[in-house]
């Protein structure tokens, strides 16, 4: 019977969190890009608490290196901006690079993990990341 309860907890949980994703604003694009950051292009994310964009997503994605072995790799299409109709995509706050801004709502998100700081009730897009502990990191979803 315990095992019964916790299987329907379970899909009750997957469910719920399948749901959240088909109403997020942000459209979903399939993206599967692999980057070397050892290229001059990537180099920002040689060190912890680099960041840079990458092509792929609805808008450009931001890729954000939390510790050694831990990248975050979000879509730059701002939730607040449901059509893409801002003329800038999602990009870092001069006063602190962990605050992504819309320059058109004036929405902000946080670049650790993709939270609404204000004027949005989603958070932005994540993709997933594969980091091979050498040079390659695969952003895809």
């Amino acid at each position: 019977m315990k095992v019964l309860i916790i299987l329907f907890s379970l899909f009750i949980i997957i469910s719920t969190a399948c749901r959240k994703n088909k109403n997020h604003p942000v459209p979903s694009v399939a993206t599967d890009v692999t980057i070397d950051i050892n290229l001059p292009s990537y180099n920002a994310l040689t060190g912890v608490g680099g960041w840079t964009y990458v092509n792929g997503g609805s808008r450009g994605l931001i890729v954000y290196r939390r510790a050694e072995n831990d990248f975050i790799a979000f879509d730059r299409h701002s939730p607040s901006d449901p059509k893409g109709e801002c003329d800038q995509p999602l990009y870092p706050t001069k006063e602190n690079f962990l605050v992504l801004r819309d320059s058109c709502n004036e929405a902000t998100f946080s670049l650790y993990d993709g939270s609404p700081i204000s004027n949005s009730e989603f958070g932005l897009r994540l993709f997933q990341t594969a980091w091979n502990g050498s040079n390659l990191l695969r952003i895809f979803n």
